[in-house]
Order: C-alpha cells, then structure tokens, then sequence
C-alpha cells in the first residue's frame, strides 16, 4: 500500500516514477542519479525494479545527497571517471521553461549536475507543476546559480554585475555556519540576477558567464534535457518534450505498483 503524502511530495513521486518507467529500462547499466527533493523517489523507483535488475548496474552521484541515496538503498555506488559515458541521468530543476531549458544549482551541485548531464545518452528532468514555467525567471526568483573560484571573486564578481545582473551575492551559509556556502569542489555559489530581457534568451546568458574569468560553471542547462515530468496536483503527470509538445500521464501509470 502506497504512503499517504502531501499534495506536492505527491505530485513529485508520480513525476519521478513516470520517469524511471519511461527511461529506465533493463539494459541500462550506468545510470546517474541527481540531486533535489524529487530524486529519493526515482531511487525508490528504481530499487523497486528488482535486485536482479540493480546488481548488474552502476549508478553515478551528482554529489553528497545523492551518493547517499545510492549507498542506503544498497546499490552499486560508482564514479565518473570510472564510467565517463551514462545511458540515462534523472535530475531535478529549480525551473524548466517552454524549451526544456532550465536553472539548477539551489542545491550548490550544478557543476557535477551538469557533468552528468552531458555524459548521459539520455537526461531527464523531474519535478512538480511549480517548476514548469513559459520562460526561465517566472518561477525561480533566486537568481541563477554561479560555481566560482575564490581567488578573485571579487573581480568575478564586478564582471558578472557588468553582464546585466541586477544583484550578484555570495550565497552565505547563514546560521548553521560563518561565511559563505562552499560547493562539493571547494568553490564559491553565487546567485545572480538578471532581468526578464536576459533570462529569456537563456544560452547566449549561459555562453557570456562561462566566457567570464572565475566562473566555473553555469546553473543554466540549455539543450540538454531530452524530457521534463512535471507531477500535478490532481495526480497526473505532465510531460514536456524538446518541440515543446506537452502530454498527460494518467495517475495509475506513475503511481507505485
């Protein structure tokens, strides 16, 4: 018998399982797993296809959370550079627009989010309706997320205010630490904000950052994701294609057998 959860938690459990169904088949050997509030269902998901099915794969973590999701869930933990090319990776998003461009990095993983990503055949997004929106910055307030060097992030700093961004902070650890958020690469996260002209033109954005000196990588995933499985709140799952066509998964398809 299925757990009762709450509407969102819900939602984003079908969208996972709806993913897993689709895309993660018996022949894939290495699979990526992501980080996000909706990647502990696509773990439950896959473990529930069977132990003889996940003894003979690999599963590769974007970072700390995800590893150890892997490692509780008694599959066979593996690394990038053992397994360079990926059959499927499922990820969550912070934000996904109308062309399955999206912002990641409100975890402070989207450098190894999005090594993951590139390295896979096949790389899917999970998430609730809240992240779907027409255009990158309708939903996701926060900024995009910046992985930066240290040394000299000030400079960094002047540079990306000279690209268009209206506030370009350290994302500061707050109480539980003094200082700033340290990323899984001993690098800084900055959350910069760009108004409505630039966020919609999301890969010209994504090109100017990463030509900065400093960055070293870009929370804006643009042509990459090949789906996106948005969870709803009357139990249906919605999915976005690459041609922007959109279709319903009925409830029982993405709920637990």
């Amino acid at each position: 018998m299925s757990t009762k959860l709450a509407p969102i938690e819900a939602a984003k459990r079908l969208a996972a399982y709806s993913a897993v169904d689709h895309h993660v088949h018996e022949q894939h050997r290495v699979i990526g797993i992501g980080s996000g509030s909706t990647v502990p269902y696509v773990v439950e998901r896959i473990v529930a296809q069977g132990e003889d099915v996940n003894r003979n794969r690999v599963f590769i973590p974007t970072g700390f959370q995800s590893k150890n999701l892997i490692v509780d869930a008694g599959l066979v933990l593996g690394d990038i550079e053992q397994f360079p090319e990926i059959d499927v990776t499922i990820d969550g998003a912070d934000e996904v627009d109308d062309h399955l461009n999206c912002i990641k990095g409100g975890g402070g993983c989207q450098y190894r989010e999005k090594v993951l990503a590139e390295a896979a055949k096949t790389f899917i997004l999970v998430a609730d309706y809240r992240k779907k929106s027409p255009a990158l910055g309708t939903t996701w307030s926060h900024g995009v997320p910046l992985e930066i060097v240290p040394f000299g992030y000030a400079r960094c700093l002047r540079s990306i205010t000279a690209l268009g961004a209206t506030r370009a902070p350290l994302r500061m650890a707050g109480a539980a630490k003094a200082g700033p958020v340290v990323s899984d690469n001993g690098n800084f996260i900055v959350d910069a904000v760009f108004p409505d002209a630039r966020m919609h033109q999301p890969a010209e954005l994504l090109r100017d950052l990463k030509a900065l000196t400093g960055v070293v990588e870009v929370g804006l995933f643009c042509g990459v994701a090949k789906a996106a499985y948005f969870g709803n709140e009357d139990g249906s799952v919605t999915i976005r294609h690459t041609d922007g066509r959109e279709e319903e998964v009925a409830a029982h398809e993405g709920d637990a057998h």
